[in-house]
């Protein structure tokens, strides 16, 4: 119980003070979405994955290499597609889809 505890306060530490949507969102910038893109996604993401899973998004800024311009949303879901998590896949095409069609 005690190592559960220290991994849970670790994974906070390294999350920081921002809500779990506010660091979503910044991964998905970081990532290459429009921000206005990122932020809808965030929104509806947010409450379906775990800590873990929103730290593997936050992990795709490692993905892009240059941000001249916004990454296409073929690009964004090939790359979340190779963190080999079916769940995130699942939940960010929804959020990208609905985001697409609401606008």
């Amino acid at each position: 119980m005690y190592k559960a505890i220290t991994g849970a306060g670790v994974l906070l530490a390294v999350a920081g003070c921002a809500t779990p949507q506010t660091q979503l969102e910044r991964g998905l910038t970081d990532a290459g979405l429009s921000q206005r893109q990122a932020g809808c996604m965030a929104k509806q993401m947010d409450d379906k994955l775990s800590l873990a899973q929103l730290l593997k998004i936050r992990s795709l800024k490692n993905l892009q290499k240059d941000r001249l311009a916004d990454t296409s949303m073929n690009r964004f879901l090939r790359n979340v597609r190779a963190l080999n998590d079916p769940e995130i896949v699942r939940v960010t095409t929804r959020a990208a889809v609905s985001c697409a069609i609401s606008g």
